[in-house]
């Protein structure tokens, strides 16, 4: 499980729909992330994935959404437990197979 976020969602869609709405007074869009993010007190780099993440929600730029992440990450684990089980249960019928074998027969 990951570390909690330092900032809130609240804030971290505050701090987008500023940046859009500012993008205008500003030459360029990472002229408006900085001034935002130190009117918001986060680094200039945590705005900008939040809005290029925001983007891609959109549809506005190409890559996974937030809920395809996630879905992914799900069946990530998913994966890594099904591997793990299937592992033990790999080496429980290896045991039992040798001992089978190992059993003196009457």
């Amino acid at each position: 499980m990951g570390r909690p976020s330092k900032y809130s969602p609240e804030l971290r869609e505050r701090a987008v729909r500023m940046v859009e709405e500012h993008a205008a007074e500003h030459p360029s869009q990472w002229a408006a992330m900085r001034s935002v993010a130190a009117k918001v007190g986060c680094t200039t780099e945590a705005l900008r994935r939040w809005v290029r993440q925001a983007e891609r929600d959109r549809g506005q730029r190409p890559g996974l959404t937030t809920t395809e992440r996630e879905r992914l990450k799900e069946l990530e684990r998913e994966n890594r437990e099904l591997r793990r089980a299937n592992d033990i249960l790999r080496k429980a019928s290896a045991f039992f197979a040798q001992a089978e074998l190992d059993r003196r027969w009457k």
